[in-house]
């Protein structure tokens, strides 16, 4: 009992010292305790996470690894761009192109020439015939004044001749305002008689699109008696979401199809934009004009809409050349003889099959436009591995860079071991049977992998060697830093890889 009294309390001792010492590390001002929770950041700001999620590295692909996976390059550069707006209308009557036909004074309509809507009449062609006593009384006053004036006009009494002369013209002017037509005055004049009815033309030509002409009916000045349209222009009414309509202007160039006429296309311009947004619909009303003499475009018509909106001369790459990797946007660069760069870089519209480029790329660069993925993975793989260049042609990314070959490579510098700053490289290609292989290209690549931790990023140094004679490729280049480089020298003849080998060497000097 003594020993089981002993061991207790033994036991609840400790217990309580392990819960202090808990106690104590959790209120540590030092947060030797701290929540698993919380995101390391750089002295940037940034979360560490996204770095390290972010780690790319630069490619090294032998012509054969190239052609395998389907790389295609495209080329960086200036052009005249144009955007596309594409949306929706309905074909409206140009209100510009509206004519009404009313008459000044009051009458009854007798003929009704023009007795159909949407029938075609040309200007001057006669419309009604229109009977009124005002216009009866006024053409008898007019020929009344004309006898007068012809006989009073050669009166030697002060004032005759000059108020005969007024009154005629003064009838003659009630005449005109009230539109009476030219042929008719003079008609009025030749025959000496009134005539009862008054024949009414047409003002413009165009089609009748709305009628109120009627036999018989009584006409008032101020109706509306024909509404005449000329439909060899007519208007669009398009809708353009907010967001777009900032790029959109007057006379802008606008594209119309119909599901009517397949393969058809109607080209006019942006006239007017609505000074206000739909509350509902979050869009702007767009005046578009077409011309339309073949009158395809009938009033009412559902159009597809397309506005060319020009944003001028821009930096411009192939649109399957970026890659997104989740809110980055990269770019490879092929600097060529097989070394591809990943670069972060910030685009702008896409327009058809290209891509406006805002910052990160220079106009003559190339860059990848086709198994972006495949160099993607290879790229993060070099990156988390710490290497440079992919395996050989045909082996997989972790199969070894030295595999056989067809010639040997045997490589050495100036000085030796080499140092930052210039150096002079050498390199002898020889085939399996020890025989100098020459009219090869050779290049010989330096690369230091990026090192966070020491905020240093990466380096590379390429050279291409000189054909010496007898077997002998030589060239020279200029380390960035001291340290250890990762090294791969490249054989090619009429571009099929003869020999490639990859070693790693310590440069002298500071870093």
């Amino acid at each position: 009992m003594r020993n089981y009294r002993t061991a207790f309390f033994v036991t609840s001792v400790s217990t309580l010292l392990l819960a202090g010492s808990l106690v104590f590390l959790w209120l540590d001002p030092g947060n030797a305790l701290r929540p698993t929770n919380q995101t390391e950041s750089q002295p940037d700001g940034r979360p560490a996470a996204a770095l390290q999620s972010a780690a790319v590295a630069p490619v090294q692909l032998s012509p054969q690894r190239m052609q395998s996976i389907g790389v295609k390059t495209g080329l960086v550069k200036w052009k005249s761009v144009h955007d596309q707006i594409r949306t929706t209308g309905n074909v409206e009557v140009d209100e510009t192109r509206l004519s009404y036909v009313q008459v000044r004074f009051p009458g009854w309509i007798q003929k009704v020439f023009a007795d159909s809507t949407y029938q075609f009449v040309q200007k001057g062609q006669p419309l009604f015939t229109i009977y009124s006593p005002d216009l009866v009384t006024t053409e008898q006053e007019y020929l009344l004044a004309r006898e007068n004036h012809a006989l009073l006009a050669q009166s030697s009494v002060p004032g005759v001749a000059s108020g005969a002369a007024s009154l005629l013209n003064s009838t003659e002017e009630r005449l005109r305002q009230w539109e009476i037509p030219e042929r008719e005055i003079l008609q009025l004049e030749k025959t000496g008689t009134a005539r009862r009815e008054l024949e009414i033309d047409s003002p413009a030509s165009g089609y009748i699109t709305e009628r109120n002409a009627l036999p018989n009916m009584y006409a008032q000045p101020g109706v509306k008696l024909y509404t005449l349209t000329d439909l060899s222009q007519v208007w669009v009414y398009a809708e353009v979401f907010q967001n777009d309509i900032g790029r959109v202007k007057v006379g802008d160039s606008a594209r119309v199809t119909v599901d009517a006429y397949p393969g058809r296309i109607f080209t006019g311009r942006v006239s007017f934009i609505w000074p206000q947004v739909d509350p509902a619909t979050r869009t702007v009303r767009v005046r578009l004009e077409f011309p339309n003499r073949t009158l395809a475009l009938s009033l009412g018509m559902f159009v597809n809409v397309s506005l060319d909106i020009p944003l001028g001369r821009q930096l411009v790459i192939p649109a399957s050349g970026v890659f997104h990797s989740g809110t980055r946007q990269i770019a490879f660069i092929d600097h060529g003889n097989g070394y591809i760069e990943p670069r972060d870089i910030t685009t702008g519209a896409t327009t058809d099959d290209e891509a406006i480029v805002l910052s990160g790329l220079k106009a003559g660069e190339h860059i990848v436009t086709s198994a972006n993925f495949l160099i993607d993975s290879e790229s993060q793989l070099q990156a988390a591995l710490g290497s440079f260049a992919p395996p050989p042609p045909g082996a997989g990314a972790a199969a070894s860079m030295n595999a056989p070959s067809s010639a040997t490579i045997d490589y050495s510098s100036v000085p030796n071991p080499p140092h930052k700053g210039p150096n002079t490289f050498r390199v002898k290609l020889t085939s399996s049977s020890g025989a100098p292989i020459g009219g090869a290209q050779v290049t010989i690549t330096f690369f230091m992998p990026a090192m966070p931790a020491m905020g240093m990023a990466a380096m590379r140094m390429a050279s291409t060697l000189s054909d010496k004679g007898g077997g002998v490729y030589e060239g020279s280049g200029e380390l960035q830093s001291g340290g250890a480089w990762q090294v791969t020298v490249l054989a090619t003849r009429n571009g099929q890889a003869i020999a490639q080998k990859q070693f790693s060497v310590q440069a002298e000097g500071g870093m």
